[in-house]
């Protein structure tokens, strides 16, 4: 268990062993709330039990109330949205610490316009305590990748770093932020150096381990990678379903070495060993097997349980990012009705009015239709302009990468060599050549 010094607490207060300032002294809520946080810092299974436990121990703790509304808004589904709206719809009135009243901002922030929105509330509050671990960098950081904002990710994360320092505690976790952040601003050295770091100082810090995956990819170095990620097994095999996205890398470095067999196994055994439904986890999956798609790769029947998420799913539009996830999965089904059900949920979004219907609006929508066209051979729909504004999706630039590789792959297939020129440019600006040019080149 990691300990820091002690604070004075002005009456009435409590606070954690991370700084965290409650309206509560419960020492069995403190310590479950300082297990909470350290819990999202190194992705453990044991986080939510532990919110669980500190409102049993005190259920007037309003930052508990708030960080479980937060997590589920993270989660990016209709009903973990739902349940986030009762939690923030029930949460006191009575005015907390700025701390506890901050993470409840932050909630009806993103409840009302998106993660953009909450992660923006969370930093007001670090400009006057840069030194929060939990509250609130890695929240900032987690609700920015998830609304597609890499820049403000990395404004955040260079801001807090002149006030951390090793004697802190969770000064790895903090460290391994920064190294994702810069590794998504394709400062690659860097993020590689500060990731290495975070990893010797926390080597549970699954993040940090991903932030130099991601580099490895990037620079095109999957053999490095895969020895990376192998060495470091112990450390983010005991985390939560995050392990499946590591194991995701793992399976692109197999890939891009030619290991078509080797990438199925581990699908099978630690991408999709257990079916669910988690956004991430699904995404995982649908990357990978249309990855393998696009290669020619026979997955069998592994598509079938997918398109069935799908459909259940396909006029959700929560997160664009996981819709069009969901019409990838049916069109490789062949089921071209659920698909125009996704891209018609996506045009219909693009009339709202939060960040998600922004995205709809900006490239969700169009991109929709491209990927349709991609099942659909003999269809016009526009390739122009998209790679602009695919960061707004979400996600990394690894993951984006599945959508520029549709469309490099359809603009071949249709002769438009212009917008094959484009596409490759966008994506050559951050990612070396791999074998995806060998495929299109056969």
């Amino acid at each position: 268990m990691t300990c820091m010094p002690q604070h004075r607490s002005p009456p009435g207060v409590g606070i954690d062993r991370f700084g965290t300032h409650h309206g509560t002294d419960n020492p069995a809520a403190l310590a479950a709330f300082g297990d909470a946080t350290e819990g999202i810092a190194a992705y453990r299974r044991e986080t939510m039990p532990a919110i669980e436990q500190a409102i049993a121990a005190d259920p007037s703790m309003l930052a508990a109330h708030a960080l479980k509304g937060l997590l589920l808004l993270l989660a990016a589904r209709a009903e973990a949205l739902q349940a986030a709206r009762v939690i923030s719809r029930d949460l006191p009135a009575v005015p907390g610490t700025e701390d506890e009243t901050t993470l409840c901002a932050a909630l009806h922030a993103g409840l009302g316009r998106g993660p953009l929105a909450a992660a923006a509330v969370l930093e007001v509050r670090l400009e006057r305590r840069p030194d929060l671990l939990l509250l609130f960098v890695k929240l900032a950081t987690m609700l920015r990748f998830m609304g597609g904002d890499a820049a403000g990710m990395r404004a955040t994360t260079t801001r807090v770093m002149p006030a951390w320092s090793p004697a802190l505690p969770g000064y790895g976790y903090v460290l391994g932020c920064h190294a994702f952040a810069l590794e998504e601003a394709g400062e690659y050295p860097a993020a590689e150096r500060a990731g290495r770091l975070a990893v010797e100082m926390a080597p549970h810090d699954a993040w940090a381990v991903h932030a130099v995956a991601h580099v490895h990819e990037m620079t095109h170095r999957p053999a490095d990678g895969e020895a990376w990620i192998e060495a470091r097994r112990g450390g983010w095999q005991v985390c939560n379903n995050f392990g499946y996205h590591l194991s995701w890398h793992l399976a692109l470095f197999h890939l891009d070495q030619g290991r078509a067999d080797r990438v199925l196994e581990v699908y099978d055994t630690e991408i999709r060993p257990d079916r669910s439904d988690d956004t991430r986890d699904y995404t995982n999956a649908v990357a990978m097997l249309w990855r393998l798609r696009q290669h020619g790769v026979d997955v069998g029947p592994r598509w079938t349980e997918l398109a069935e998420i799908a459909r259940v799913r396909r006029h959700e539009t929560t997160w664009v990012f996981a819709a069009l996830h969901r019409l990838l999965a049916l069109a490789a089904c062949g089921d071209t009705g659920g698909a125009r059900d996704v891209a018609a949920a996506l045009t219909a979004a693009a009339a709202g009015h939060d960040e998600q219907a922004h995205v709809a609006a900006r490239v969700g929508a169009r991109l929709a239709a491209a990927l349709l066209a991609a099942a659909e051979p003999g269809s016009t729909a526009p390739l122009g302009g998209l790679t602009e504004h695919l960061s707004l999706l979400g996600g990394s630039h690894a993951q984006r990468d599945l959508f520029v590789r549709s469309l490099a792959l359809l603009a071949e297939r249709r002769g438009e060599r212009a917008a094959l020129a484009d596409l490759l440019a966008a994506r050559r600006r951050l990612k070396r050549d791999d074998r995806f040019l060998d495929l299109l080149a056969a």
